[in-house]
């Protein structure tokens, strides 16, 4: 004799344990500089028909039922859907911190591109870069930003960049600013389908599509605020709340197998 709610109830057991292993996630990484929270994607699973709608013909001749009779075999995970909105902004007076605003209202379309060596390039919305020892942009960890927008001279008094992501710098005994270089930004027709790969970087997929580059202020593309960082877009008390309801719905799984080992323990004790 076998019950579906043994099995349908371990697939809502392993799937909730998903959930909460995605929310755990997202929590550990509320103060990540540019990170993007998952939403978890569910689907039932198939279902095992005993009798079918529609028209049936038997002893009584041909008759139309308006509903037949289905059960489900449980739920399965079927993706994890990053959410591309923008994290708190705060203010950090480094000039070589940058934050993209984005031409459309909390709809992340913009990243910085990163060079990872070997022709490997990867994407950030991390803007928190430093200056190495030739004046170069780079991430926290080593890598170059790519294309890299000059090179800032170390006796420079001043150094600022513009909302259309020109970096400028005074030298001393001037009064003006030169231009260094110009930010790049890249933009995805589909940018929740990049791979997340950790150290706040995603690379290209098939999904994604291809790079598109341009400067900041060109048509669909962002503009860049200079001294400040984008932060987590993971509200912490939300993401706790699921975590809670996720727990719940892990012991309720829990529950109908129970309920389901009660009734075979019934079961066999009726020969006694």
């Amino acid at each position: 004799m076998m019950i579906r709610s043994l099995w349908s109830g371990a697939t809502g057991m392993k799937a909730m344990q998903f959930h909460i292993d995605a929310i755990a996630h997202d929590l550990t990484n509320v103060n990540t500089n540019g990170y993007k929270k998952k939403i978890v994607n569910f689907q039932d699973l198939l279902y095992q028909t005993s009798r079918a709608s529609g028209l049936q013909g038997g002893s009584g001749g041909v008759v139309n039922l308006p509903v037949g009779v289905q059960v489900g075999l449980g739920v399965r995970v079927a993706g994890t859907t990053p959410v591309m909105t923008m994290g708190s902004v705060v203010e950090t007076g480094n000039w070589s911190d940058m934050l993209i605003e984005e031409p459309q209202a909390n709809m992340v379309r913009n990243f910085f591109q990163i060079d990872l060596g070997n022709g490997n390039l990867g994407y950030t919305r991390d803007g928190n870069f430093r200056v190495d020892d030739q004046g170069r942009l780079t991430t926290v960890d080593g890598y170059f930003l790519d294309p890299q927008p000059g090179s800032i001279d170390p006796s420079a008094v001043t150094v600022q960049i513009t909302p259309e992501g020109r970096i400028m710098q005074r030298l001393p005994g001037n009064t003006d600013f030169d231009e260094v270089g110009q930010v790049q930004l890249f933009t995805f027709i589909n940018p929740a389908g990049l791979e997340p790969v950790g150290n706040n970087r995603w690379v290209v997929s098939e999904s994604s599509g291809a790079a598109q580059q341009g400067a900041p202020g060109d048509d669909g593309f962002g503009l860049i605020r200079g001294g400040f960082i984008e932060q987590s877009n993971v509200d912490a008390i939300s993401e706790m709340v699921n975590m809670i309801a996720a727990q719940r719905a892990y012991e309720f799984n829990s529950k109908s197998i129970t309920t389901s080992d009660e009734m075979l323990q019934t079961v066999n004790n009726l020969k006694r």
